[in-house]
């Protein structure tokens, strides 16, 4: 790398740190969003804010692992993986205009910007981020724009990376962690594609040309949803994104792609036992949750708050932690997508203690959802959320990410504007109602791996022994 090339980048690096401390201080303020669709059918959502010369753009499309086929379980991961190992020539351009990895690492890094990409269970999502200095933003779309069209789809890249990718799976699933999510998720999921994950063989099924026709099919300009955040007016943005966009195939209209079907109800309780050499058995207990667009997210939130996502404040922390020391740590989750996700009550303990862990973890669910919360708890939970709404907006890129939660999910413009009045809104009698709705403690799902008296006494066959 020249000199000059270092100094620059040092000097965008230095820039962008200081812009970045000044926006922890401000982007929590809630910003007024504007929504607009292209002439393509791209659909934008933008946040004007001009106290820094900086934006960050998330493209999303419904291209995530839910549209895996099965038997090819880690194919929109390896889209997004291979995104960013080289771009094809330019179109008409001597095949040196190429670039390989390193050559495309070298391009962002002399730019001061970046192109993550990343795939999750809904969308697969390129995030740009880059100063608006004009030469610069300029050079970073059309850099973005290659990368997001013509990725080059390597064989000898993707042979590389499907080793390395199998070794790390090999290894996970020598852990108990591993090994309980594993069994979890296909249970809690019923076949659905959130409960599927990648593995050696299903990697082994997939190929260069396979990453291409699902790119074909997912990445283009009438499928994107982009959310935008910076120094950008709304002018400024639609150019932006047009030139995104620019160099994916032109299509009039978008056919619509299959269906994926709903998560189905849990019917009975499910009980899986895992034997593994372990220092602490691993306990999930849980069941399909809620969509995030279900009118009873709030009450959900709050009563997973009260239950165990409130850290030292919870239910389940205070029983099982605090009065019987059963546990260092427990807690509740929700994943709510386009689908139902889980709703996840997860704990360590000694294997000796997993079963009074396990039982007294049931007992205070039920009675949870048998009687609701208390007034005094809803109190404290909406305060503790209320309290720390600014720190899910306190940098550029949380508050992307809260347009993209809009974006993603149809929820109204206002969402963020009116989120604390929404949560505040709510009753003691809606958390009650909704938890009799939506958790069935009667049908659960329940992995317990390595819960024996004596670890030691019950050699695993199959997958090594638990480092300390």
């Amino acid at each position: 790398m020249s000199m000059k090339s270092s100094k620059k980048i040092a000097a965008r690096t230095c820039v962008a740190g200081v812009f970045a401390t000044f926006y922890l201080n401000s982007a929590w303020a809630i910003l007024p969003i504007e929504h607009w669709q292209q002439p393509s059918g791209a659909q934008v959502w933008l946040v004007h804010s001009p106290s820094i010369p900086m934006v960050d753009v998330q493209l999303r499309f419904d291209g995530g692992s839910r549209r895996d086929p099965q038997g090819q379980e880690g194919l929109a991961s390896a889209v997004a993986l291979m995104s960013s190992k080289g771009v094809q020539a330019l179109p008409g351009q001597p095949a040196s205009t190429a670039l390989d990895e390193n050559a495309l690492g070298q391009a962002w890094a002399d730019l001061g910007a970046s192109l993550d990409v990343g795939a999750g269970n809904d969308g697969l999502s390129y995030s740009l981020r880059s100063l608006t200095q004009p030469d610069v933003l300029a050079q970073a779309a059309d850099l973005a724009s290659r990368q997001i069209a013509q990725p080059s789809w390597s064989e000898s890249v993707w042979q590389r990376e499907r080793q390395r990718w199998s070794a790390a799976l090999k290894e996970a699933a020598t852990r108990p962690g591993t090994v309980a999510g594993q069994a979890f998720a296909p249970a809690v999921y019923s076949g659905h594609p959130y409960g599927r994950f990648a593995t050696p063989a299903s990697l082994q099924n997939i190929t260069p040309p396979d990453m291409q026709a699902f790119h074909q099919q997912v990445v283009q300009a009438c499928r994107a949803k982009v959310a935008v955040v910076g120094a950008l007016d709304k002018a400024q943005a639609d150019t932006l994104v047009t030139k995104l966009l620019q160099r994916l195939p032109a299509a009039k209209g978008c056919a619509p792609l299959p269906a994926v079907p709903e998560v189905p109800p849990l019917t009975k309780a499910q009980d899986i036992r895992i034997p593994f050499v372990a220092a602490q058995a691993q306990i999930l207990l849980g069941q399909p949750g809620i969509k995030r667009s279900d009118p009873d997210f709030f009450a959900l939130l709050l009563g997973d708050h009260i239950l165990g996502g409130g850290g030292f404040t919870s239910r389940l922390m205070e029983q099982v932690r605090e009065k019987r020391g059963l546990t260092y740590g427990v807690s509740s989750s929700m994943a709510p997508g386009l689908h139902a996700g889980a709703f996840t009550i997860g704990l360590k303990t000694r294997p000796d203690q997993a079963e009074a862990a396990l039982a007294l973890t049931r007992q205070v669910l039920s009675d949870f959802v048998a009687h609701g919360p208390t007034e005094e708890e809803l109190r404290a939970a909406k305060d503790n959320l209320i309290g720390g709404f600014a720190l899910r907006l306190d940098s550029n890129r949380k508050l992307l990410a809260n347009v993209m939660n809009i974006a993603a999910n149809d929820l109204p413009l206002d969402y963020l504007e009116h989120w604390t009045q929404r949560l505040e809104a709510v009753t003691r009698e809606q958390v009650h109602a909704a938890l009799q709705r939506h958790w069935q403690p009667d049908r659960l799902v329940t992995v317990v791996v390595g819960g024996v008296a004596n670890p030691e006494s019950t050699p695993n066959p199959t997958l090594q022994k638990e480092a300390p």
